[in-house]
């Protein structure tokens, strides 16, 4: 077999992203080339001028993997795609998972206001993004205000026979009972999508006739609500408008780092409007310098989002190229800055001290979370290999809907895409143990299977009787050597008195209320609480909501429907008899006995 070294001197001069594999067929590292040979080989040569995060890289490649493309644009699309799906562990990553906010304005005859997270549809009008769900909602409540255009779903807005709440406040100019012409509802969603884009002006125009002609027509509540109107229109304008940019649609991208912590913070205007910003914080960044970085950034974020024609950057990436790959994939000119002035270095500056500020305070969290987990290695004497820990906990109500949570803690955090759930669906109800052993066979029984890795430590939310069982599930899935912490709130139940079994000790382990070491257990359980109630919650209230007909073999939607339609109602069914379920059209006597004994149940 070639070595990867050998493999990158028969690579072709041609632009395309390359691979790097590990002996166990991980993929290490992606990245793109415009020239696949001169990039390859380059890892190979003289290793003094590589970084010690690559020179550990490659030390693992065992193998190479290349796709060639057409053009470097094409390789950074294909290297982005893949760097999402594989999560390489040298590659930068950002975990910013959840698609942007966008407000829309539906197509309907009556278009409606709404949030929407997604990916958006030529269909309907979309304004965005926005940096977070509340600046949609900011949005909103300013254009009910000023514009009183609906916000109710089709299902409600269509079988409506008098106006709602919003109508009598002055939020809605209620077209769901014919209050308002359909051509006076367009012009108000028309000057919506003007003030939306940055033409405001227009707007204005338009209010300030409306409320002459109601003055001049003595409609004095009627030019009240336009005067108010403008009033807020021009609030807005004053507090949220940014006029010395030069461009109505522009994104600041500005980094910061302290310590070990990197953090990008980016501010969104969009038709000349500040909608406000957001703090990223790249994973795998340590090592990499800042152009990489907001490079990596550039490339992964506007994957996701529609790229605005102005974008203000506080390092001095390859301008060239981007405002060339932006372009090409947006269908319109981009335009990328770097060295800046006057206003725009003012805004540049506030973003680098919003990404300052934001690193410094994760940084500090670090700092402190680090001498929590280096004291609770003492306590365990479990050592430094003590770095990831997995907690659990059990959830219901008096036996109902009973749901176990797993979350973890992996070098000073907590891993919130890792957490899972478990409906427990074998353990008698109020059976906290059965459920324990359930939730832990589950989880571990993925694991040996190589669905992700063990941890270092495992904790139960419990005393004895819960650690035993865990001890018992570890051993019949052969992993008796990973650690297992067994925590009770102890004798006053209060913070501070918690017990810690250790399995393999028989005496409880002794701290102090204001150990280091339990404070970092109390934060993991009680997270681990959090989790297991909120999930408990979202599934007593789905099946609380749920029909008892729901799930009976032989009984779906439409005979649903049909029993329903002849009892009146689901208070008269559970009254029937066997024998007046069987008198209904298509309900056998076998049927009529199955759906007897599930209302019965």
């Amino acid at each position: 077999m070639s070595l990867p070294s050998e493999l990158a001197n028969t690579l072709p001069h041609l632009p395309g992203v390359y691979r790097m594999i590990s002996a166990s067929n991980e993929v290490l590292y992606v990245g793109k080339a415009l020239d696949l040979r001169k990039r390859v080989t380059s890892y190979f040569q003289r290793s003094d001028g590589l970084s010690p995060r690559i020179r550990l890289m490659v030390s693992q490649i065992a193998g190479l993997e290349v796709t060639i493309t057409r053009s470097e644009s094409e390789a950074l699309l294909l290297e982005n795609n893949l760097i999402k799906s594989l999560s390489p562990k040298f590659n930068i990553l950002f975990r910013d998972d959840k698609s942007y906010p966008y407000l829309i304005l539906t197509n309907h005859g009556f278009p409606k206001l709404a949030y929407f997270r997604g990916n958006p549809e030529k269909s309907h009008h979309f304004f965005g993004p926005f940096p977070n769900a509340g600046a949609v909602r900011e949005s909103m409540q300013l254009l009910q205000k000023i514009f009183r255009l609906r916000t109710c779903d089709d299902g409600i807005f269509n079988h409506r026979s008098r106006p709602c709440l919003l109508h009598q406040i002055h939020r809605c100019t209620a077209p769901c009972v014919n209050f308002i012409s359909s051509d006076e509802y367009a012009k108000d969603v028309h000057s919506a999508m003007l003030f939306l884009n940055g033409e405001d002006d227009g707007v204005f125009e338009r209010l300030n006739r409306l409320m002459s002609e109601a003055a001049d027509l003595l409609k004095y509540e009627d030019a009240v609500i336009y005067r108010d109107q403008i009033s807020a229109l021009r609030k807005v304008r004053e507090h949220q408008y940014v006029s010395d940019v030069n461009s109505k649609d522009v994104d600041v991208i500005a980094l910061a780092s302290v310590g070990d912590v990197s953090c990008i913070n980016i501010v969104m205007i969009r038709g000349g409007r500040h909608l406000g910003d957001k703090n990223i914080f790249p994973v795998n960044s340590l090592g990499m310098s800042t152009i990489e970085i907001v490079e990596a950034f550039i490339s992964s974020h506007y994957a996701l989002i529609a790229t605005p024609k102005n974008i203000i950057v506080s390092e001095k990436i390859d301008v060239q190229f981007f405002e060339s790959f932006l372009s090409e994939n947006s269908k319109y000119p981009v335009r990328i800055s770097t060295g800046v002035i006057g206003d725009r270095r003012a805004m540049l500056e506030m973003g680098i001290k919003n990404a300052q500020i934001a690193a410094t305070r994760k940084h500090t969290s670090y700092v402190k979370d680090s001498d929590k987990l280096i004291r609770l290695r003492e306590i365990l004497n479990l050592g430094d290999s003590l770095n990831r820990i997995e907690c659990f906990d059990i959830s219901h109500t008096q036996g109902e809907s009973p749901v176990a949570s797993c979350v973890v803690y992996d070098h000073g955090e907590m891993k919130k895409n890792e957490y899972r759930k478990f409906n427990i669906h074998l353990a008698n109800p109020g059976d906290d143990y059965a459920a324990m052993r359930e939730a832990l066979m589950r989880r571990y029984k993925r694991m040996i299977l190589g669905d992700s890795k063990l941890p270092d430590l495992i904790m139960v939310d419990g005393g004895l009787g819960q650690l035993h069982i865990a001890i018992e599930v570890l051993s019949e899935l052969s992993l008796k050597e990973i650690p297992i912490l067994g925590v009770s709130k102890g004798v006053s139940r209060k913070p501070g008195m918690e017990q810690l079994w250790l399995a393999g000790y028989h005496d409880a382990i002794s701290t102090t209320a204001d150990d280091l070491g339990l404070h970092l257990i109390q934060q993991i359980r009680d997270e681990a609480h959090r989790f297991a109630i909120s999930g408990h919650r979202m599934l007593r209230a789905r099946k609380r909501n749920q029909s008892p007909l729901e799930g009976i073999d032989g009984v779906g939607a439409k005979r649903r429907q049909q029993l329903l339609a002849h009892f009146g109602g689901l208070r008269d069914l559970i009254s029937a008899s066997i024998e007046d379920l069987a008198t209904v059209k298509g309900i056998s006597r076998e049927l009529a006995e199955r759906i007897y004994d599930v209302l019965h149940s």
